[in-house]
């Protein structure tokens, strides 16, 4: 396995330079990331993930767990593993630069934790939070404590307070806009991916 040393990282400069993790930072992940892959072939499987605590403990762990999955895919390697959570750092106030018109924006933008967030929402990819995937995901986040019937109230005017269209469901901008007071940066932020 390895004393996992930056030069055994695939491709570690690309990878800090693409996420923004400093080279500790992913020294430490990809030392996470072997310890996961239980059968230790350079790539995670959907169980090797379902194996972090913190994750079976979140109501949106099933979902946050698909996010590492795109398309279909059975595996992920250490690269996809790393770009899902680079959406997780937290903001480096201090390391903020301009970024140029040909570079791409951080994975850890607002923009895009906001896109990760909505994409948590919209189960059938289609661009829109409908008033039933809202539905679903309030009732993984409150189980039991509260009935049918409020949970859909609380859907239904969740939808309507955020969908500025009128087409009954929330759109990515709609989304987006309605979250603009939110500290998303900070909510978003996993204080360990420093």
């Amino acid at each position: 396995m390895g004393s996992g040393s930056s030069s055994e990282i695939p491709d570690a400069d690309s990878l800090r330079r693409e996420t923004g993790f400093s080279q500790a930072c992913l020294l430490r992940l990809y030392r996470r990331f072997q310890n996961l892959d239980s059968s230790q072939k350079g790539y995670l499987r959907r169980v090797d993930l379902q194996r972090i605590g913190a994750l079976a403990v979140n109501p949106l762990g099933d979902r946050i767990i698909d996010s590492f999955f795109p398309e279909g895919n059975l595996t992920v390697d250490f690269p996809g593993f790393v770009r899902v959570l680079a959406h997780f750092r937290p903001v480096d106030e201090e390391g903020a630069r301009t970024r140029g018109p040909d570079e791409p924006e951080p994975f850890n933008s607002r923009m895009n934790k906001l896109r990760f967030a909505f994409q948590l929402y919209d189960l059938d990819r289609d661009g829109k939070i409908s008033q039933q995937e809202m539905l679903q995901v309030l009732r993984l986040m409150v189980g039991v404590q509260v009935t049918e019937e409020q949970l859909e109230s609380i859907a239904d005017r969740t939808v309507q307070e955020a969908d500025e269209d009128g087409d009954g469901a929330v759109s990515f901008l709609e989304f987006a806009k309605s979250l603009e007071k939110m500290d998303i940066e900070q909510k978003m932020s996993i204080r360990i991916l420093k």
